[in-house]
């Protein structure tokens, strides 16, 4: 019995702290002064973000373009195993994510890692 509970308490540790990254997300500003409001949930048992609003004066085509998926939660804050889409390259890197209180450090890589590019998104809600 002891066990079963033991188990159960770490699936809803999990669960909560995945849920601690869930809402909206404002990306840092372009180069053009425009930035993203990214609703990030559940997809499964990953974690994903769709563009929710494109603001000052963006490209507003891609909204609701999914932006990050396949996040695996690996507990503290951490996400790893995604991929994520860079509209300003129109590209997909693999991608990682780092929840610290309202700010997601979120990254994007090619070459292994030996390549990378970075945000500090801030919590909307």
């Amino acid at each position: 019995m002891k066990k079963i509970l033991a188990a159960a308490l770490v699936l809803i540790a999990g669960a909560a702290q995945a849920g601690d990254v869930y809402g909206v997300w404002q990306t840092e500003t372009s180069e053009k002064g425009s930035f993203l409001h990214v609703r990030v949930g559940p997809c499964g048992d990953k974690v994903c973000g769709v563009i929710d609003k494109v603001l000052g004066g963006g490209d507003e085509s891609i909204t609701g373009k999914t932006i990050i998926w396949d996040m695996a939660d690996q507990g503290s804050g951490a996400f790893n195993g995604g991929k994520i889409w860079a509209p300003d390259t129109d590209k997909t890197y693999k991608s990682k994510m780092a929840l610290n209180g309202d700010t997601l450090q979120v990254s994007g890589c090619i070459l292994g890692g030996a390549i990378c590019r970075s945000q500090n998104w801030s919590r909307v809600n």
